[in-house]
């Protein structure tokens, strides 16, 4: 099964604003994992990566392999406006994007140092996940 392109609509999603087609393709037992969320359910997951407003205008694929089901992507977002810790609009992250049955299980976003000389814990304060 090519889950690059499964992955690649998970990031579509979040251009077009649209958390029932992401909905769709988790698992039920679905973790998302960041610096700072480890591990969180489906229900924490929309609340904290979903706001009301839209925010992802554009995700540029700048590396991506699969290696059975499990994909890693690299890629260079843009924000559809600029804030406080994007001010430029633009990040760079990367993600193990794991597969069960063809759908996905867990998310782990993995990204370098805080801009801005910011400690982690002030990144994630700032970024209201703190």
């Amino acid at each position: 099964m090519n889950l690059i392109e499964k992955s690649k609509s998970y990031y579509r999603a979040y251009e077009r604003h649209d958390p029932d087609a992401v909905a769709q393709e988790l698992a039920d037992d679905f973790t998302f994992t960041s610096p700072f969320d480890d591990h969180i359910g489906r229900e924490e997951y929309f609340r904290r990566c979903w706001p009301t407003e839209p925010l992802h205008q554009n995700f540029e694929f700048i590396a991506v392999a699969q290696d059975g089901d499990l994909v890693t992507i690299v890629y260079q977002a843009t924000m559809r406006r600029p804030n406080a810790v994007h001010p430029n609009m633009t990040f760079r992250n990367t993600e193990l994007h794991t597969f069960e049955n063809g759908r996905l299980k867990s998310v782990e976003v993995f990204f370098g140092d805080p801009p801005n000389g910011l400690t982690r814990r002030e990144f994630a304060v700032q970024c209201g996940a703190g």
